[in-house]
């Protein structure tokens, strides 16, 4: 089974139904489990003439830093062993899915787990998709947590709405 999960974190409601399912996993598995925050100052920032980019930085640190340390707290309550790591994405063209793709081999993940939002049409094009991207690129089995979608079985555990191999 799985000897190394990655989870990736943002604060979310969808993300710590992703953590929910990787502590399940890591529990069940006697996995251990890095909770991933990435750090990603917004291209928008750069653009804006005299803006001070180490106050967007802080600040997305900072949230970094409380989402990481309830993953721990959670973590600890489940039993799980595991590092935390925060990354940061770089100007160089670097995006949120490829710090999650070089953090997941970093850590040579067995599994990668992830929230998804299920965003479509023109807020999907707008907005994008992070574990889209991701689920293109990455070479390990991700499983892929839905926002909304997902119901409790009778155990509360959380339904699956999709896990992919790599081909």
């Amino acid at each position: 089974m799985y000897q190394q999960i990655l989870v990736a974190v943002d604060g979310s409601e969808t993300s710590a139904r992703a953590l929910d399912a990787a502590l399940q996993l890591a529990r069940d598995a006697g996995a251990k489990l890095q909770p991933l925050f990435v750090v990603d100052v917004p291209m928008l920032v750069y653009d804006t003439p005299g803006s001070d980019l180490t106050h967007a930085r802080n600040a997305l640190l900072e949230r970094g830093e409380n989402v990481i340390k309830d993953a721990v707290a959670r973590m600890k309550r489940a039993g799980v062993q595991g590092t935390p790591r925060i990354v940061e994405t770089d100007l160089a063209g670097d995006d949120i899915a490829h710090c999650i793709l070089r953090a997941a081999n970093d850590f040579k993940a067995c599994l990668v787990v992830m929230g998804t939002h299920g965003r479509r049409g023109f807020q999907r094009l707008v907005l994008g998709s992070v574990a889209e991207r991701f689920l293109r690129i990455s070479q390990c089995p991700v499983l892929m947590i839905p926002a909304h979608s997902a119901k409790p079985s009778a155990n509360g555990a959380q339904t699956v709405e999709s896990i992919k191999e790599p081909s």
